[in-house]
């Protein structure tokens, strides 16, 4: 099934709009700027973040330009954030295409970072909504936070997938949901719809960033990331934690606490990697997946009445579930 033409049929026109909002917020003359925000524009990506946005707002209402310029900004500051993350983890990749900091260097992925974040506040001031704002706001520092929770982590040797999920929360989680209020939010729906939207896309955040831990296990050259990347960085995802915590394996908790001392050598990750699949780590991640995508189906089923709009957003969900990079 193509998946993405069918999440994008109803609001085509809305987010070919969007598309042209946004590469023109992120275009500038001068040399340097002009030249890194154009390296960052040919990342495209399949937009799923400002596509929720609008099919949310379609299912309660409309998609105003208030919508509009609320889509170009939270993508603008997830941007911002990706371009700063990225320098945080010293990453040589985003998805199949030299990072910033790599094509330049931290200083200027830092300034365009910030440059790109005070673009996204314009923006989103262009909706003349002060709940948006707010909304935007408060998302920017919820990214913070995680990031600084996940930092923090790395010195727990505790293997708790408490933290683990209080991460993706402020991260990956926080960015759908808030999509998805906006949407709510922008279309005048009710206080109860605009709740049960911001649950809804919580509950795609989890499942995107699951996923996309799943990913960093299996080797692929699609997705630009190496298997075993999370862990070269401090990181244990849902799989090696289940897998830890169930085994009560004492030499394979020993090799996750010198991971999350950056002191691990390539050929002890990969010892990792293999323990996790094999203990069974990628299938319980995935049936934590399925729970979380059975419990988003629920909104879909309760609030979502236009028939063309509940099967773009069930695509979208199998898309977000299924997808492999």
């Amino acid at each position: 099934m193509e998946y993405l033409s069918t999440i994008q049929q109803p609001i085509k026109a809305e987010l070919a709009h969007f598309i042209e909002l946004f590469e023109t917020s992120l275009q500038h003359g001068d040399g340097l700027l002009g030249e890194v925000l154009s390296h960052i524009r040919q990342r495209g990506g399949k937009r799923l973040r400002p596509i929720l946005i609008f099919l949310v707002a379609k299912n309660f209402g409309k998609i105003s330009e208030a919508a509009q310029h609320a889509a170009v900004g939270l993508e603008l500051l997830h941007t911002a954030s990706l371009v700063h993350d990225d320098v945080v983890d010293d990453s040589a990749q985003r998805r199949g295409q030299a990072s910033v900091n790599a094509n330049y260097n931290n200083k200027v992925a830092v300034l365009v970072g910030d440059y790109i974040l005070s673009t996204a506040l314009l923006y989103v001031s262009y909706t003349h909504s002060e709940a948006i704002v707010q909304h935007l706001a408060n998302l920017g520092r919820t990214l913070s936070e995680g990031e600084i929770i996940q930092l923090s982590n790395i010195q727990n040797l505790d293997f708790s997938e408490d933290v683990y999920f209080r991460v993706i929360e402020k991260k990956t989680a926080a960015l759908f949901k808030t999509c998805a209020l906006i949407g709510a939010e922008a279309a005048g729906a009710s206080k109860e719809a605009i709740a049960a939207a911001e649950n809804f896309g919580e509950k795609i955040g989890v499942i995107f960033q699951i996923r996309d831990d799943i990913f960093d296990y299996f080797p692929s050259k699609e997705i630009g990331k190496p298997t075993g990347n999370d862990m070269a960085e401090g990181k244990l995802t849902l799989p090696v934690l289940y897998a830890l915590n169930t085994t009560g394996n004492k030499e394979m908790q020993e090799l996750a606490k010198k991971v999350k001392k950056l002191s691990a050598t390539a050929d002890e990750i990969a010892r990792l990697v293999t323990f996790t699949i094999e203990s069974g780590g990628i299938s319980y991640a995935e049936r934590v997946m399925d729970e979380y995508y059975q419990q988003a189906l629920s909104f879909i089923r309760e609030f979502v009445h236009d028939s063309d709009i509940a099967k773009s957003l069930e695509a979208y969900l199998d898309y977000v579930i299924q997808r492999n990079l």
